[in-house]
């Protein structure tokens, strides 16, 4: 990937405000994806429709957010994303708006796909962030930045469970509408302006983009950790409310929406894995954060009757995968720096693909094996991710385009 552009905005120290927003913006954008999972069983009564069907929902806004992230997302090398982010927030807006409004569950399910698509806006963020901040402290800005996002996604069913609680399920959709149109404005107005884009073509762009996940190593490896991570996280979270739901716990959905507060907690170590990865500590805190994702399945089996083992596992869990996953974004966006968006798109595409997988089998290993077999399943992925860790340490690596002189460690 050629990197010869000339750059007319040199990358500095972002101000804490314009960090903050970032994170607020990627929190707000992602969270969108996720409201319709603690309120499925209020909308197929809604529409009396099956689970079956009323789960079409959610799996057609996974849909729209690969397609989103093969498609959308290196859009950010071509377009200035100034003006991209707050299109792509304002088209989701208008998903959310019908979707609060929609006479069918038809509707929504096919409005999930745009619904889907423009949650990728936080995607979009993430790689400017990176442009925008200096290698100094690029690590500690991801780092903050993808915190945002992270609690994004878990806070955002604990939201829903509450406002449908006390309201329905239609207000969830129109609240997310108003707030992401809000934040189209605010984004339109204090993103600031980047460098210089390479002319090329849409089809070229996308070629590239594969092109980087085929040529780079540190991609490929990165993209491998955060595959089997996401798997790990998926195998859990997907698995989570049918436990809580039988015995002996037997909570209702806004009790097991509250849950996202305790792995809301462990996203915020991700601050302190991104400045782990400015002091370039790359290796070991790779080789912590996996080992972590395998212990933690151990206190989970025990929470199967214990709700301190169970809090202790979330905490554990969420810590690995949230660590895991800053480390390898701080490592990828040292390559090609003008391709940014392209490097964040093969990996989270890869990213996905572990956590749809996870998700799919945890599933169906919950409903063979029960959580015994979740727990064994997500610890032998957890064990994967320890033994690659180990084998990434013991092996010596050319340093990263765009890497300090040192390189990581």
């Amino acid at each position: 990937m050629s990197d010869t552009m000339a750059v007319t905005h040199a990358p500095t120290r972002l101000s804490r405000p314009l960090v903050l927003l970032f994170a607020l913006a990627c929190g707000i954008s992602v969270a969108n994806l996720y409201y319709a999972q603690p309120v499925l069983d209020n909308i197929a009564k809604s529409f009396g429709t099956s689970s079956g069907t009323a789960g079409l929902v959610v799996t057609f806004a996974q849909i729209g957010y690969a397609i989103g992230l093969a498609f959308l997302v290196p859009l950010g090398d071509l377009l200035a994303r100034r003006g991209l982010v707050p299109a792509v927030l304002a088209v989701t807006a208008g998903g959310l708006v019908v979707s609060a409004a929609a006479p069918g569950i038809g509707v929504l399910i096919a409005v999930g796909l745009i619904v889907g698509a423009g949650s990728v806006a936080a995607q979009l963020l993430v790689p400017m962030a990176a442009s925008l901040a200096d290698d100094e402290h690029r690590g500690h800005v991801v780092g903050v930045v993808m915190s945002g996002l992270l609690l994004g996604i878990l806070l955002a069913r604990t939201v829903s469970g509450v406002v449908a609680e006390v309201s329905s399920w239609r207000v969830v959709y129109a609240m997310a509408a108003v707030m992401t149109i809000a934040l189209a404005l605010v984004l339109r107005r204090r993103l600031p302006p980047e460098g210089e884009r390479e002319h090329i073509g849409y089809a070229t762009l996308l070629r590239s983009a594969v092109k980087l996940l085929v040529t780079e190593p540190l991609l490929q490896r990165r993209a491998i950790f955060g595959a089997l991570g996401f798997a790990a996280f998926s195998v859990f979270w997907t698995t989570m409310a049918f436990l809580l739901a039988g015995g002996p716990y037997h909570y209702n959905d806004l009790t097991i929406g509250l849950f996202g507060l305790v792995g809301a907690s462990g996203a915020l170590c991700a601050n302190f894995a991104g400045r782990w990865a400015d002091r370039g500590w790359t290796k070991a805190t790779t080789l912590v954060f996996a080992a972590l994702l395998a212990a933690s399945f151990l206190p989970l089996w025990w929470g199967r009757h214990s709700l301190a083992m169970l809090i202790v596992g979330i905490l554990l869990l969420d810590v690995g995968v949230q660590g895991l996953q800053v480390t390898n974004q701080s490592m990828i966006y040292r390559l090609a720096p003008l391709a940014r968006s392209r490097v964040n798109s093969a990996y989270m595409v890869c990213y996905f693909i572990g956590g749809a997988i996870g998700s799919a089998v945890g599933s169906s290993i919950y409903n063979s094996h029960h959580w015994a077999g979740v727990c064994v399943l997500g610890a032998g992925i957890g064990a994967a991710a320890a033994a690659a860790a180990v084998l990434d340490a013991l092996r010596r690596h050319p340093v990263a385009k765009g890497a300090p002189a040192s390189g990581p460690r």
